[in-house]
Formats: C-alpha cells, sequence, structure tokens
C-alpha cells in the first residue's frame, strides 16, 4: 500500500500546506491530504465497530456474587471510551492510531472471573486500572520507548508481518472461510476450510464476493478501495438476508452470521448508560485471593497490554511508512502515555484494558497518516454510542476481506529480514508463526525475544544483546511460566 500512495502521489499535485491545523497535524509533511485522512477515518471504524457489539458479550458473564456487567452498559462504555481515547490519540500523539477495549483482556479477565471464585467484576477491573498505572509510570519514566529502541531491526520487521499474517487470520477465521474442526471430530487436524472442508452458507458467500471485490479495487488502484470494500459488501451482506434470513451463527448450525446479523434494528437511538464508570475495587482482589495470586494477575494484564501496544504500533507505522531508518518509532512517547492511560480509562469504565488496534491498518490502508484520521474515528464511535443499535449492521463478513488485504500488505515485510543469520531468522519466525497461531501479539513477541537472547548467546554474540533485552526475556519467561508457578503455590 505505501508502494501505491508512491504511485498515486507521483500522478498527484503535492498538497498545500492549510495553515496551523496542517502544520500541527503534519498533513503536508507525511504526504497526505485530508479526504484520505478522512477516508481512512471511516474505513477504520467501519473495521473496528464490531467491538461494542462483541465485548460485551465477552464481558458478560456472572462473576463470584452472580452479577453481572450489563450488554448495554458494557456497549455504551465501550463506544465512548473508544472514542474518546482515539480523539486523544489524534490530538496529542497525532496519530492515525484507534484505541478501543483489546480483546486479549477481555478474554482474560472474563475467564479468570469464570474460573477464580469470589472475584467480582470490580474486583478484576481494579487490576486492570492498576496495570494501567503502572504502565503509565514506565511510559513516564521513558521505559517503555527505551524497551522499543532495543528490540533489533530484524525483529521489528518480524512484529510486522507477524501482525499481518494475525490480521489476515483473524479476517478469515471471522468471516468462516476458516474454522475450528470440533473436538468430536476426533481428527488431528485442529483447522479447515469451512465446514468439513467445503464452503457453506450465505455468510460466506457474502465474505467471499465481498473479497473479491476489494481485491479489484485494490489492484486498480481505486481510491477509497477498502472503504467502498466494506461499504459495499455490507449492502451485498443486506440484500442477502433479506432473500435468505439467515440467522446468526450457532453450535448446531455454524453457517448462519458470526456475530452481527445485517439488517437494520427496530430501535436506532437510545441514551448511553455510563453507570460503570468508576466501579472498581483496588483492594478486592488482594483481599479475596491474596497478595501473590493477585500481583500475578496484575503481571500478566501489564506484560499483555505493554508488548501488544509495542508490537501494534511498530506494524502500523512501519505500514504507513512512519518509522525512520532504524525501523525506530518518531516521537513515540505521546502514543505510549495515550495507550497506557486508555489502559488505565477502560479498567476504570469495567471494559477491560484499552489499547491500539490493529483494525487501524484499515485506515492506514486507505493512505491515513496523521490525527485527523483518528478524530474522525473517535468522533463516530461517539456517535454510535447514541445508535448503538447500528453496530450490528455490519458484520464480520463484510470487514473480514479489509483485514486480510491489510494483512498481505503487512506480510510482504518478511523480505527485508536477514534469513541467513539464523539469530535473528528463528526469532522472527517465531514472532510471525506464533501470533495467529496462538491468538496472541504478545505470545509471539514473548516467544520471538526469548529465542533472541539465546541463540546469540549460544552464538558467542551476548554482547550484542541489549541489557533490557535481557530483562524482557526474563520477564516473559515468568510470564509462559505464571501456570507454573500458580500451581507450586498452591
Amino acid at each position: 500500500m505505501t508502494e501505491q500512495l508512491a504511485v498515486d502521489d507521483a500522478n498527484a499535485a503535492p498538497p498545500k500546506p492549510i495553515g496551523r491545523f496542517d502544520r500541527y497535524f503534519k498533513l503536508t509533511e507525511r504526504g497526505s491530504s485530508l479526504g484520505r485522512e478522512f477516508r481512512g477515518g471511516f474505513a477504520t471504524f467501519f473495521a473496528m465497530v464490531y467491538i461494542v457489539v462483541l465485548n460485551p458479550l465477552i464481558l458478560s458473564a456472572p462473576d463470584g456474587s452472580g452479577h453481572t456487567l450489563g450488554i448495554p452498559q458494557v456497549a455504551a462504555m465501550t463506544a465512548i471510551v473508544s472514542g474518546v481515547m482515539t480523539i486523544l490519540m489524534g490530538l496529542i500523539a497525532r496519530y492515525p492510531f484507534a484505541l478501543s477495549a483489546g480483546l486479549g483482556v477481555s478474554g482474560f479477565v472474563s475467564a479468570t472471573i469464570a474460573t477464580t471464585k469470589g472475584l467480582t467484576w470490580g474486583d478484576v477491573m481494579g487490576l486492570v486500572l492498576i496495570s494501567g498505572v503502572i504502565m503509565f509510570i514506565l511510559v513516564l519514566l521513558g521505559l517503555r520507548e527505551a524497551v522499543f529502541r532495543a528490540v533489533p531491526s530484524g525483529l521489528k520487521i518480524a512484529i510486522v508481518a507477524g501482525i499481518g499474517l494475525f490480521i489476515a487470520t483473524i479476517g478469515f477465521v471471522n468471516a468462516g472461510f476458516v474454522r475450528r474442526v470440533p473436538d468430536a471430530a476426533h481428527t488431528s487436524v485442529p483447522v479447515s476450510l469451512g465446514q468439513g472442508g467445503f464452503l457453506l452458507g450465505w455468510p460466506t458467500l457474502v465474505f467471499v464476493v465481498g473479497m473479491i471485490a476489494m481485491i479489484i479495487l485494490i489492484v486498480r488502484k481505486v481510491k477509497g478501495g477498502i472503504l467502498i470494500g466494506i461499504i459495499g459488501t455490507t449492502i451485498f451482506a443486506m440484500i442477502v438476508q433479506a432473500f435468505t434470513n439467515t440467522p446468526a451463527g450457532s453450535a448446531k448450525d455454524p453457517s448462519g452470521w458470526s456475530l452481527t446479523v445485517p439488517t437494520f434494528p427496530s430501535t436506532w437511538i437510545s441514551l448511553p448508560d455510563l453507570s460503570l464508570f468508576g466501579q472498581v475495587n483496588l483492594i478486592g482482589a488482594f483481599t479475596h485471593i491474596g497478595a501473590i495470586a493477585a500481583t500475578l494477575l496484575t503481571f500478566t494484564i501489564l506484560l499483555t497490554v505493554f508488548f501488544d501496544a509495542m508490537g501494534t504500533m511498530t506494524g502500523l507505522a512501519s505500514q504507513g511508512g512512519l518509522l525512520d531508518k532504524q525501523n525506530n518509532f518518531v516521537d513515540a512517547n505521546p502514543v505510549l502515555l495515550v495507550d497506557a492511560a486508555a489502559s488505565a480509562v477502560g479498567g476504570l469504565s469495567s471494559i477491560s484494558s484499552g489499547e491500539i488496534f490493529v483494525e487501524s491498518a484499515a485506515g492506514i490502508g486507505e493512505g491515513a497518516r496523521t490525527g485527523i484520521a483518528s478524530l474522525v474515528t473517535g468522533g463516530l464511535f461517539i456517535v454510535i454510542s447514541f445508535f448503538a443499535p447500528l453496530a450490528g449492521i455490519v458484520p464480520f463478513e463484510a470487514v473480514a476481506p479489509a483485514l486480510v488485504i491489510v494483512g498481505f500488505m503487512m506480510v510482504t515485510h518478511v523480505k527485508d529480514i536477514d534469513w541467513s543469520d539464523y539469530g535473528i531468522a528463528i526469532p522472527a519466525f517465531f514472532t510471525v508463526a506464533l501470533m495467529p497461531l496462538t491468538y496472541s501479539i504478545a505470545n509471539g513477541l514473548g516467544a520471538g525475544f526469548i529465542a533472541y537472547v539465546v541463540i546469540r548467546a549460544v552464538q558467542g554474540r551476548a554482547k550484542e544483546v541489549h541489557p533490557l533485552m535481557w530483562c524482557v526475556g526474563a520477564a516473559f519467561v515468568v510470564f509462559f511460566g505464571v501456570g507454573v508457578i500458580e500451581q507450586l503455590l498452591h
């Protein structure tokens, strides 16, 4: 996509400065335009608006006291927090990154509620808030940016490619094009094409048609191709639904829509319920499960958010051509500060940790390069908080083709890795492979970082390893061994 934009720029007149607004957001400096920023902001919004529907479902489990957060309340807070923090990213950091509730942390805290007796949602969200405050302090101390710069260039490239493969995997799986093989099938194959090796269901057809259409738009270098593809596929999905009346997918019938059914809702407007804000207990987890167990939970959340954000922002900045010649992030501190604040605010609002979303790549793929795109995306999230039912119109199957296309663009960076140097090549491979296979950016980073430290030591090149990489490697050893540590403590 960077190459495509370069061709576009060569054929178009250079953008003219438009005063203080232009200088503040670096619009001309980054070779963008208001048109690209608005298209990018809309594309990012459409690519991630599903979070307003999905996050409440993930956090719907009852806690130890039988209390639930409430789906309407979580949906409202997810939209509001996403909007406010994304706008702050645009105003303060001036990068085209959107933020919302991190699904990895949401899944982790939901599983914690389901498996740890006695904890309430307020207790767990208190731990999320604590981890966010700690991360904010680490940013102020300069540690997060120092770790970022300590990572060797080859691994940074692998992070970009790994996230690309991860994004593409999310797209294929969300569309039902690739599915998990049920345990009852008694096969060693974990995933397969569609259902039993066959593509079945109208939603899968919508994905395939959308995929073909978007490929054509991108190959033909149509401006706004990704955004046009998402909107066009959504309209096609609504037409298909009007004639087929396909239900949402279920365990008995997985051929339905993966999450949202693309139909107009009966109610369009609803005032957002913000009652969850501030409903946290900072010491509840330490009281109910003990200081050691609560500290381990906090450490897991902190490390996940810390490195998810680092990996995501690296991949997005690289895709947008916003890294320097050493593959370092330019002016990373404001981005990290807003991201850390989003983590804390997410806990305070009971939506789990807020973090930079990989779906921002859809907007960058449309040409977004500045914080103006974030203002657009954030503003749309604020609007949707009053029209939450409309969030269900865009099905995963309409967004998935964009994720696959953007994933392809990011994976192409693997050509820049030195595959002849095993000290970089093997860690890079672990990073690229394990992000999609474990559905976690942090897991891929951890495996790659540990492998890099170990291999360089074996090669007799330990002096080349930055001291912070040794610390990070050790932290990930603890991260991967939390389960064993908890067993030993019990």
